[in-house]
């Protein structure tokens, strides 16, 4: 499986924009959290959306609230992760709903390892 981390900038949604859009069970997401998936559109041609399972962090130890930006590394590892995810694509949070959005500002680090 290929590992890919990315820098982004990251904004949680301070309201709801539908009623079933944010997981009410999860008002807050601490450091290294496991809990946002990434959803993304692929970046060189027509064809359906991806989600990645992930591990966001970023610099402090305060939680991420509703209605919070930051700049996070981003970090997937899966195969196909070079042809949805690079420098400017936009994606979605997702938590049993739809919870943000963030854009990607570079690659940090990419390591291939036998599957």
């Amino acid at each position: 499986m290929r590992q890919a981390r990315f820098r982004a900038l990251i904004t949680l949604y301070s309201l709801e924009p539908r009623p079933e859009a944010l997981h009410p069970a999860v008002p807050q997401f601490h450091n290294h959290t496991r809990a946002l998936m990434v959803r993304a559109h692929p970046l060189r041609q027509l064809g359906s959306t991806r989600y990645f399972t992930s591990e966001i962090s970023w610099d402090g130890e305060e939680p991420l609230r509703r209605g919070d930006s930051c700049v996070v590394t981003v970090t997937v590892t899966d195969d196909e992760v070079g042809e949805y995810l690079g420098a400017g694509q936009r994606f979605t949070l997702w938590s049993g709903g739809e919870v943000g959005y963030g854009t990607i500002s570079r690659k940090v680090y990419t390591e291939y390892s036998p599957s």
